[in-house]
């Protein structure tokens, strides 16, 4: 279900099992299942945020040219 949602998507269906969840009017299976579809959206969303920082680099002019640096590598500003 969370495959090939973008995302904002994701976040935002995360969101709204969230907000049922919390209502306090759902039956208890039904809870559990938001429950278990919300878990995969999370993960779907931390893939996809781990993802992005990956990509994530500063270029920069080094010996050999503008080189690339992943974040995590750069200067603080």
């Amino acid at each position: 279900m969370a495959e090939g949602l973008g995302f904002e998507e994701a976040l935002a269906a995360l969101e709204e099992r969230v907000r049922r969840i919390e209502s306090g009017e759902l039956a208890l299976e039904d809870a559990l299942t938001l429950y278990e579809e919300g878990v995969a959206l999370a993960e779907r969303c931390h893939d996809q945020l781990d993802a992005a920082e990956e990509r994530v680099t500063k270029l920069r002019q080094g010996a050999h040219g503008i080189e690339e640096m992943p974040v995590e590598d750069r200067p603080a500003d």
